[in-house]
């Protein structure tokens, strides 16, 4: 979800405050991590919002557009396993990253993919960085992950929070979500404990590399 649909959840002042303040030197790039379901996108949705009425132009690059396509996850016997840190394209978000910080006033829109869920598919250039964006924010999983090309995105963030929830809420909000996206509440359950619980453990060895530690919105 873009935040310019639905509602936004209202994000707390002191939050906000902080983006902003990470402007005042020109732009910044902002990533937002945590583990599967702790609310990495209602975050995002709520402070892109909440900085555009702060009159800061502000875009959302979700890291999920950088998912391999489904028949290349095939190919490389990777389909079930969707989620994990080589099923996505990491050299791919590097590189538009890195075209971030070098994009100049006046220079072209950087273009970044962006995951249908409906389709369970990445679309191709959909979402615009232009040049006058203030603030970019990065959402997704792996933002502190240090293995591989994992290990050069930090690098290329002005700061990096941490969403936090407990477990066991967490477990529940992440099997909801995908008996609405069509799963038997069995098979939802058994893809969250197998799977998103394994990217869950993955993600949180890199919760001490955060700048700041988030408590999840509520849902």
């Amino acid at each position: 979800m873009s935040a310019d649909e639905g509602t936004p959840r209202l994000l707390d002042a002191g939050l906000l405050a902080r983006a902003v303040e990470l402007t005042s030197a020109g732009r910044a790039v902002l990533g937002i991590t945590g583990p599967p379901g702790a609310g990495k996108s209602t975050l995002g949705a709520a402070l892109v919002a909440a900085t555009r009425r702060a009159g800061i132009e502000t875009v959302l690059v979700p890291m999920d557009g950088f998912h391999l396509a489904n028949a290349e996850l095939v190919r490389l016997g990777r389909a079930d396993r969707k989620g994990a840190p080589d099923t996505f394209d990491a050299a791919g978000l590097v590189s538009v990253l890195e075209r971030i910080r070098l994009q100049g006033p006046g220079g072209d829109a950087v273009y970044a993919p962006l995951f249908e869920r409906a389709r369970e598919a990445a679309l191709a250039g959909a979402i615009a960085v232009e040049p006058t964006a203030r603030l970019v924010v990065v959402e997704g999983n792996y933002l502190l992950h240090d293995d591989g090309a994992w290990a050069r995105v930090l690098p290329l963030l002005d700061a990096c929070w941490y969403v936090d929830l407990d477990d066991s809420e967490r477990v529940g909000r992440l099997i909801a979500r995908h008996v609405l996206h069509g799963r038997t509440p069995e098979a939802a359950r058994e893809w969250v404990l197998r799977s998103d619980e394994a990217s869950a453990r993955l993600v949180a060895r890199g919760r001490h590399r955060a700048t700041l530690l988030v408590p999840a919105m509520e849902h």
